[in-house]
């Protein structure tokens, strides 16, 4: 089942359980979903959107001098789990060879490609740095 399938079906239970926060925060990521061009969105693009979707409440809940969101805690439940600093580091042991690359941080294409959505940018270059 993909995130968008995922969202739709929990729309339906929130609409049915009549729980108005969770049914307005996935009508916000549908409606952001309807947005692009395509009529199903593949998870990589979903994941893209609920990020999008986060880091503009954390930036409001910052201006407001708040810290918690119930709508974030519903977003984040959507998006896979994140790779670990561990995780990622024992993947690059495994899998990388640095004598193939002029510079280390050449190596973060192939990083990311596996890792994709599950692997955060600055922490693949923070490893990198530290290799």
């Amino acid at each position: 089942m993909t995130i968008q399938e995922q969202i739709k079906k929990d729309l339906t239970g929130a609409m049915k359980a009549k729980d108005e926060k969770k049914k307005n925060a996935l009508r916000v990521v549908m409606g952001e979903f309807g947005r692009t061009d395509k009529k199903e969105v593949s998870d990589e693009d979903a994941v893209r959107v609920l990020r999008k979707l986060i880091k503009s409440e954390q930036e409001v809940l910052e201006k407001k001098g708040e810290t918690e969101s119930r709508y974030i805690q519903i977003l984040e439940g959507y998006l896979p789990d994140m790779a670990s600093e561990e995780e990622i580091r024992a993947w690059i042991d495994a899998n990388i060879d640095f004598s193939e690359y002029k510079n280390k941080m050449q190596a973060m294409r192939p990083i990311m490609t596996h890792f994709g959505s599950r692997a955060d940018g600055n922490l693949v270059k923070t490893v990198l740095q530290g290799v």
